[in-house]
């Protein structure tokens, strides 16, 4: 009798330990995934996108951070580790890890922070409905290239060549170069390419730049890891850089800056994983462009360069750097 009673006691005990285990796990709690180049978890405006869309971390929502440490190559690694995980859905921004976790998984639903164009890329079939497990959000505006073009002609109304700054092995870049190269012939500006694919290349592209008497640079986004050295070597020269991101222009000087809000662009990112987890598919969220820009003046670097911006220009800036 008394081991009758101890194995009923056992398995009532085991039973309970199990349940506790059972709802414990974190699985009852949507698990995201979120990969970055850098930075020690999700960015401020993604989380507080969900907050204010209900999600409370560790209550209703919990984030698995994977970071590169300025390591693109890694995006193939943690996107896999990220799948081995199981979580519920994956959130990336830029083209690299986009496709990193495009090639880890095909049935884990994939936010876009940000990418240049999906299609073209082959990341979606295209905008109105993806058609797979990728969705999200797009940096690609009409005509944005050629807009950050004629603002450094207006500051530099001599302008006649820019230096591009790109890895030609990234398709992203590719494009964007092209779309640079239209708007730089109806300006009537030389658009040089400045091939870069390692920071030893980019020490004989600022080189060639300087020999060819280049009168600017212009530098997309997914650049700005080498944006210290850039800085530094164009400062030394006199050589005016514009840059795609806002916060580039804080940290590493650049002239001036002119794009999407990419705060903007994160918050929005939350909308997504909501419809996601309350039943909607990625294969039928259309992806959606930028509705808000900013213009990024630094006049500390144009002091510094001896460069005076004009009055119009300073006018129609978000923010002005003084």
């Amino acid at each position: 009798m008394r081991a009758k009673i101890f194995a009923l006691a056992l398995c009532v005990m085991l039973g309970a330990f199990v349940w506790s285990a059972e709802a414990q796990q974190p699985g009852k709690v949507p698990w995201i995934g979120y990969m970055a180049g850098v930075g020690s978890g999700p960015s401020a405006e993604f989380t507080q996108g969900l907050r204010d869309l209900g999600y409370v971390e560790g209550k209703n929502i919990a984030f698995v951070f994977r970071t590169t440490e300025g390591k693109n190559e890694r995006y193939f690694d943690l996107a896999a580790e990220l799948v081995h995980l199981n979580v519920d859905i994956i959130v990336v921004g830029g083209n690299t890890g986009i496709r990193a976790a495009k090639k880890a998984t095909s049935t884990i639903p994939i936010v876009m922070l940000s990418v240049g164009d999906p299609v073209a890329l082959g990341l979606v079939a295209n905008i109105a409905r993806p058609g797979a497990n990728i969705t999200g959000l797009t940096q690609m505006a009409p005509d944005l290239t050629g807009k950050r073009l004629e603002l450094l002609k207006e500051i530099l109304p001599k302008l006649k060549r820019v230096g591009f700054i790109r890895d030609p092995d990234n398709p992203g870049q590719t494009l964007r170069f092209k779309e640079a190269q239209i708007a730089a012939t109806a300006l009537g500006i030389t658009l040089q390419s400045l091939d870069v694919r390692s920071s030893g290349d980019l020490t004989i592209a600022l080189m060639a730049a300087h020999k060819e008497h280049t009168d600017a640079l212009m530098i997309p986004a997914p650049m700005t890891r080498y944006e210290k050295q850039i800085a530094h070597s164009a400062m030394k020269n006199r050589l005016p850089w514009i840059c795609d991101t806002t916060a580039s222009v804080e940290q590493s000087g650049c002239l001036g800056a002119y794009g999407p809000s990419y705060p903007d662009l994160h918050r929005r990112a939350a909308t997504y994983v909501d419809k996601i987890l309350n039943g909607a598919k990625p294969a039928d969220l259309p992806v959606e462009q930028p509705t808000k820009f900013e213009l990024v003046i630094n006049l500390k670097t144009a002091k510094q360069m001896g460069l005076t911006i004009p009055p119009n220009v300073l006018a129609r800036a978000d923010r002005v750097i003084r």
